[in-house]
């Protein structure tokens, strides 16, 4: 039966022939082989592009979820890959595991997460996909398939980043760490300085990120450090109530900019420092509930003070409209081929606009910035780049070209959207290669 289907942000709307949740492996080997095209996976629709984007048959794995088997020892866990992360970190914490990093949002499938390269920050610390131990998946023939980082490397690196096209992720091996505490600081510092000590400050920390307030000149550095401490209470979050007042301030006060910087200024200076301490699981994520849309490129590290400096410029002078902060992270280089973080340190800006406004003049005019300084953009997250240009920017390209196409030889997960990032033509009867 036909239904709809939107992402999170309600950007992204599709009205597919069939939504089909199977309950497992076998249930979505059948939907693989009989279902109509193209297939696309939803996880918990928080990609900001049309990656599940279908008028064929659009499969959910929230059926698919939970915990299949973990080794104590190798702090290794084997889960279904319909798992939300909330859900992950339970479970793990339960078996004293815990997640060696995160991002900020828990609502995510670890499927979609793993697929669209989702990261945490950290110099040292890789996205949720260098954890990977081993993947199944079906193939667009509807045949399951496994493979190992001990026997099949090159499979993993092919695979680990894949958008949904390289099969149906079912299950997946994580290599994880003993379950841990954090010490979570944050402060304000004026803009200038965090970018004059970028890199000093990002290294000096296991975990390192922070925000810029647009028209506040300062910036929310936020730190997190293993701690052998005992837990403290965690304060009570108000990012949702400084996103209403921000946003308040931007409506009233669009006509006298003046007057709302020295307020947004004097506000962001007077933010209590936080330091506390508390278990893994109860300090990377953050409630949001906000819509917006999201626009994040990934840049060679060195390139993050330089183009977060252009990102300030241009919204403060062009976009007064926009109030979500800015987020800079660092992610630590790895060897997957379709990864944005592919063999190089990177520096990760993301920009926010507000689900209730037209996001693409804020976007369209900040990607040359990004572009310029080298960024691969976030393969969930909004751009406009294509096949020619992904080319350039990934080493292992038509390597990773060549093992989707043995995954999925009659093209049943590839969309008209997926088509335009691939390079494929569509032949007289639809999307051939």
């Amino acid at each position: 039966m036909a239904s709809s289907w939107s992402n999170w942000s309600g950007f992204v709307k599709a009205v597919p022939k069939l939504i089909a949740t199977p309950a497992d492996a076998g249930e979505l080997a059948e939907l693989v082989r009989s279902a109509p095209d193209p297939l696309r996976v939803a996880g918990a629709g928080h990609s900001f592009t049309p990656l599940v984007q279908s008028d064929g048959t659009i499969v959910s794995l929230e059926k698919i979820e939970g915990l299949v088997s973990h080794e104590a020892a190798a702090s290794r866990a084997r889960v279904r890959a319909g798992t939300r992360l909330g859900a992950l970190m339970d479970i793990l914490q339960g078996i004293g595991q815990g997640l060696p990093n995160m991002g900020d949002i828990d609502r995510q499938a670890i499927g979609g997460a793993l697929g669209t390269a989702t990261h945490g920050s950290g110099t040292t610390l890789g996205a949720y996909h260098t954890q990977l131990e081993a993947v199944q998946f079906v193939d667009g023939q509807g045949k399951l398939r496994e493979f190992s980082r001990a026997g099949d490397r090159d499979m993993i690196h092919a695979t680990g980043v894949a958008l949904g096209a390289f099969g149906v992720l079912t299950e997946v091996t994580m290599n994880n760490i003993p379950t841990y505490r954090l010490r979570r600081r944050k402060w304000v510092l004026p803009i200038g300085d965090m970018l004059r000590d970028f890199e000093t400050m990002m290294a000096a920390h296991r975990s390192a990120e922070f925000y810029y307030i647009p028209y506040s000149g300062y910036a929310q550095f936020i730190a997190s450090d293993v701690s052998a401490a005992a837990s403290t209470p965690r304060p009570t979050q108000d990012d949702e109530e400084g996103l209403a007042t921000l946003r308040k301030l931007r409506t009233t006060l669009r006509w006298l900019p003046s007057l709302r910087r020295l307020l947004i200024k004097g506000a962001v200076k007077k933010v209590p420092a936080e330091d506390y301490v508390q278990d893994w699981l109860n300090v990377y994520a953050s409630d949001r509930r906000t819509k917006f849309n999201e626009m994040e490129y990934h840049l060679p590290y060195e390139e993050g003070p330089k183009a977060l400096a252009e990102i300030i410029a241009l919204t403060e002078k062009h976009f007064p409209e926009v109030y979500f902060p800015i987020e800079v992270r660092s992610v630590a280089p790895d060897e997957f081929w379709l990864s944005p973080f592919h063999k190089r340190l990177t520096c990760s800006i993301a920009i926010h606009h507000d689900a209730a406004n037209d996001p693409l003049p804020f976007m369209r005019a900040a990607e040359p910035i990004f572009l310029k300084h080298g960024g691969r953009p976030h393969w969930g997250k909004m751009h406009s780049q294509q096949a020619a240009d992904f080319k350039k920017l990934y080493p292992r390209w038509d390597d990773a070209m060549a093992v989707r196409r043995d995954i999925d030889p009659q093209n049943r997960f590839v969309s008209p959207y997926m088509a335009g990032l691939f390079g494929i033509e569509p032949g007289p009867f639809g999307i051939q290669q």
